[in-house]
């Protein structure tokens, strides 16, 4: 039985708080914090609604660290999720050392000036959250989060040394809008249009953006999609504490309606991120988008489909080559039936829940900053598979 403290009442926060309130036997208290606290209360009214659960809420910046601090100190939860914006991490992981409270969040540090996914802003944080005696478990949503899990599931149960990753996302999903993004606009249009960058032979290689595609064809009747080279940061982590790994890539599937718009905006400098002045006013033009574009909490409704996310892995295993898919494949209606949520914000959600779980039940234990692939890979997997997000795996010889 744990106090939890949610920050962030997007899409993937709902998500967070519907499944924790399924599971009262660990999360016995539960308090939604964000910036507009009327987002926090519908919420907060659905939960009641679908699960008979009271869940408390507050208004909070989480972009000052007194803020949070209070919010802690008031509440005293076991562990703070952050599910806010990636640019709040530090301030965050900041009030949790000042608390002494674990965390964990889904995406990694990114600063507000520069689109670049990197770790070493939050693994600085390790030797300070170690000598607290606390836990910082960082990434735990699908990519990163379930695709670090899957790989370290592999490497234990069914590879001697893996050597080549591609980890592919598929959203095969359609929400009826011209140009809508499934998470937050201003994070994920800042990583679509920023270069590519992939593991070969001991050395990172950048892509211009998405100029480097290939065709999969994702199982169970989604059929072919054409995927596009990006960056994300579980290749950062995953690197580091898999010596063996001669390649790793990360592949996402896009729409031509989508690119094809995205495109127009880029060309007439829609997505620039550093400020400009419009009568006067100092503005950033992708944060004016962002309000222009659809909530993508407000998505669920209307999109159908499903979302494929895997590790496509390449190793040896007793001396053989041998090809491994391991995927969830996630229907966006049946995550909306259940949560009110569509499959993106679902597919975050769940596993944020989950390493939470983890966490407060000591089924991972640490002291410092630690990513989800340094831990025991089953009673997660276990969990995937009671929570909604069950996974498949296909082997076969090269």
């Amino acid at each position: 039985m744990s106090r939890v403290l949610i920050i962030g009442a997007g899409g993937v926060g709902n998500v967070v708080v519907q499944k924790c309130a399924q599971t009262p036997s660990v999360f016995s208290e539960i308090i939604l914090a964000g910036r507009t606290k009327s987002k926090c209360d519908k919420i907060a009214e659905d939960v009641r609604i679908r699960t008979g659960k009271t869940i408390l809420t507050a208004q909070i910046d989480a972009d000052h660290v007194s803020e949070t601090v209070a919010l802690i100190r008031s509440f005293n939860p076991d562990l703070v999720v952050n599910v806010a914006l990636p640019y709040q991490d530090l301030a965050i992981m900041e009030a949790c050392l000042e608390t002494g409270v674990h965390y964990l969040d889904t995406a990694n540090y990114e600063h507000p000036d520069e689109a670049r996914f990197e770790y070493k802003w939050q693994w600085a944080f390790h030797d300070r959250f170690k000598e607290k005696g606390i836990m910082a478990l960082l990434g735990s949503g699908f990519d990163p989060g379930v695709t670090n899990v899957f790989c370290v599931h592999a490497l234990k149960h069914r590879f001697d040394e893996i050597h080549e990753l591609d980890i592919i996302d598929c959203n095969a999903g359609d929400h009826g809008h011209p140009f809508a993004t499934n998470f937050n606009p201003e994070i994920n249009i800042r990583e679509v249009t920023a270069k590519g960058r992939f593991w070969e032979n001991g050395n990172w290689k950048e892509t211009e953006p998405l100029s480097k595609s290939m065709s999969f064809d994702f199982p169970e009747g989604i059929g072919p999609k054409k995927c596009y080279l990006m960056y994300h940061e579980e290749l950062e982590s995953l690197v580091k504490h898999f010596k063996s790994l001669k390649k790793a890539r990360f592949w996402m599937t896009f729409s031509d309606n989508y690119l094809k718009h995205l495109e127009v905006l880029q060309n007439v400098g829609m997505t620039r991120i550093d400020p400009v002045i419009y009568e006067g006013v100092e503005i950033i033009p992708l944060k004016f988008l962002k309000t222009l574009l659809p909530d993508p909490a407000s998505l669920g409704p209307a999109t159908k489909g499903r979302t494929c996310i895997g590790c496509l892995i390449k190793g040896i295993r007793r001396d053989k080559i041998i090809q491994y898919f391991i995927y969830n494949i996630c229907d966006h209606q049946e995550a909306y039936q259940e949560v009110g949520a569509q499959a993106i914000s679902y597919t975050t959600g769940v596993p944020a829940m989950i390493g939470a779980m983890m966490v407060l039940t000591g089924k991972w234990r640490g002291k410092g900053v630690f990513n989800m692939e340094q831990f025991d890979p089953d009673p997660f997997m276990e969990q995937l598979n009671l929570h909604g997000l069950p996974w498949t795996e296909i082997t076969w010889n090269d």
